[in-house]
């Protein structure tokens, strides 16, 4: 008979086990939630889980780099970088050679850990199906008309491959019989094709032609020279001037008069001001049917209301400082306090800046993430802190405006 000890023994310690992973799984699940927040204040401007946008998906990175190694890099990825880290080099490199913000003096090792730990959970995550939208009724004006398929050759009616194939074989046949024609007609002809009037025939300039003789082409020597035509021992032959020349001169006479007649006479035809101006007319109407149209002409207005410059503020230092540095100075992006813009320092050109971004350059499209106003809002906050000469700024980029 089994003892009663050996019982509450082992339950004891079946017990004391699944409370400690209990607990575990429950602290694990509150480090994330830590880490969400952290993450969504700092690295969401850089990162996301699924895609590279900045830097790199950070789903599954903790299995291919581990715990301690991102640490390390989220601490001071530039550290690493020249201390010549073969990862954090290659992750540097990668991306554009765009360095990190070092977070060590902003995040204790317990935030980066549970930053870590939300990455995990959100890794471990299946990815959501993606569910097609759709398609809202618009009015058939509205409804932009559809493209035309391309379609293959061999896919083509039955009809119309057949009348193309019965179309290159006569072709072929036509060519064969000319060339058999040649072939037994010529020898019949003897020594009368060097006849004088034979050769300069039509027939005898497309024979001769056929037989390497290239004067139908070029013209043929006279070898006359002009009476009193030399200099200094150069003298000038009476030649004429390529067959192939006088052919397309006179081909070029006939073009000009009927390009005259149908621009210039008959006006039938646009000319290059008409044609601008119809163009530059469809490509208003392509923008116009574009909803974030990255050309379109903007008229906002610098905002001082110190309500909505608070706002922008308070967005700038969620979304901004990340890359630009809490006072503007300047960290992975450029500097935003002194007098010199990269991409145009009027209120318009930030605007633009900030919602199409500049991808190239790891300046990520804000456009779907804030609203008009809010993008109005930080573009005018940024404005506002022009000449506050913050320490440690960054060296100026772009052109003084």
């Amino acid at each position: 008979m089994i003892s009663l000890k050996n019982i509450f023994g082992k339950s004891s310690l079946a017990l004391v086990a699944g409370l400690l992973l209990a607990g575990s799984t429950a602290v694990q699940a509150q480090d994330a939630v830590a880490g969400k927040a952290i993450f969504e204040g700092n690295c969401t401007v850089c990162h996301s889980i699924d895609a590279d946008v900045v830097g790199p998906a950070l789903k599954g990175v903790h299995e291919r780099r581990g715990d301690e190694w991102l640490v390390k890099f989220i601490q001071n990825s530039q550290e690493m970088v020249q201390a010549g880290d073969k990862d954090a080099i290659e992750v540097y490199e990668k991306f554009n050679k765009m360095p990190m913000p070092a977070f060590a003096s902003s995040l204790s090792e317990d935030d980066i850990k549970n930053v870590i730990a939300f990455i995990k959970e959100e890794s471990s995550k299946p990815a959501e199906a993606e569910v097609a939208p759709v398609a809202e009724a618009t009015d058939a004006a509205a409804t932009p008309p559809a493209v035309e398929a391309e379609v293959a050759f061999l896919d083509l009616p039955p009809v119309l491959l057949f009348t193309f194939v019965l179309a290159a074989i006569i072709i072929l046949l036509t060519v064969l019989v000319l060339i058999m024609m040649f072939r037994l007609f010529v020898p019949m002809l003897g020594d009368s094709i060097y006849d004088e009037d034979f050769r300069h025939s039509f027939a005898g300039r497309l024979l001769f032609l056929f037989r390497g003789d290239g004067t139908v082409v070029t013209g043929k020597a006279k070898d006359e020279i002009h009476s009193h035509h030399d200099f200094d021992g150069i003298q000038e032959y009476d030649n004429d001037l390529p067959p192939w020349w006088k052919a397309l001169f006179y081909v070029s006479i006939v073009f000009a008069i009927g390009y005259m007649l149908h621009y210039h006479v008959f006006k039938t035809g646009p000319l290059q001001i008409e044609e601008y101006e119809t163009e530059m007319e469809q490509a208003a109407i392509l923008a116009a049917a574009t909803a974030d149209d990255p050309n379109a002409p903007t008229n906002f207005e610098v905002i001082t209301d110190a309500a909505a410059l608070e706002s922008g503020k308070a967005l700038y230092n969620t979304n901004c400082a990340a890359c630009h540095g809490a006072e503007g100075q300047g960290t992975v992006g450029p500097n935003l306090t002194d007098e010199y813009w990269l991409h145009g320092g009027d209120v318009n050109d930030i605007f633009k800046t900030i919602k199409y971004g500049v991808p190239a350059k790891g300046m990520v499209p804000w456009q779907g993430k804030l609203t008009k106003d809010q993008m109005l809002e930080v573009s005018s906050y940024i404005l506002s802190i022009q000449g506050t000469n913050p320490p440690n700024a960054k060296e100026p980029q772009g052109e003084k405006m």
